[in-house]
């Protein structure tokens, strides 16, 4: 297998420049799964920059499936610190060990559901719609954990609650997502890849 960082030298950057190398660092099941439920490297690298325009900031990741986001995050934005939440364990460790094989200092991955957590500890926010699954006919990971309508929708209300809670000037990078989960205080000011990939500021 080629694994971008298994060299000696560890020529990590190599990693960085196109999905095929990046998701080489994970075994064959979760490089079929790349194109339908990992974010794709350049949109990780445009959030990033978005996310993280000042040095310092703490940026959440909800659902962050087996680390791409935050992983590349980590990489084009090295003095802020990237945090991923996923409830599925083992994808959480596949996570780790990228980031680990990485050499990666500024991120971390939390093992559990987002609704556990209190996004007000962090600056800025990161959806790749990780409640989809939930709708029917949707593509899954796989069929360990609960899907159900009323899911999406408990979810989807719960991000808006939260969401309003954070102070004027949080950012939200949306890819993939019906906005539902976006309070009307959030501002478009970007978007990229035909309007899947949206830049929101709170006012």
């Amino acid at each position: 297998m080629n694994r971008c960082a298994d060299e000696k030298d560890r020529p990590a950057s190599r990693c960085f420049h196109s999905d095929n190398w990046f998701n080489a660092l994970y075994p064959e099941r979760i490089r079929l799964m790349a194109a339908q439920h990992w974010t794709p490297v350049n949109v990780a690298r445009k959030a990033s920059l978005f996310l993280a325009a000042e040095n310092g900031v703490r940026v959440l990741d909800i659902g962050s499936g087996v680390g791409k986001f935050c992983l590349n995050a980590a990489y084009y934005s090295p003095k802020s610190h990237f945090y991923g939440v996923e409830q599925r364990e083992d994808l959480v460790w596949y996570a780790q060990a990228a980031g680990d094989a990485l050499g990666l200092k500024n991120v971390s991955f939390i093992h559990g559901n987002f609704t556990r957590l209190d996004i007000r500890r962090y600056d800025h926010i990161y959806f790749y719609n990780s409640f989809y699954e939930n709708l029917a006919g949707a593509d899954k990971i796989d069929e360990r954990i609960a899907f159900s309508g009323e899911l999406y929708n408990y979810y989807t209300r719960y991000l808006y609650k939260q969401l309003e809670q954070m102070p004027a000037g949080t950012r939200l990078a949306t890819f993939y997502s019906l906005d539902d989960e976006v309070p009307e205080d959030y501002h478009v000011v970007g978007t990229e890849m035909d309007n899947l990939l949206k830049f929101w500021i709170k006012v």
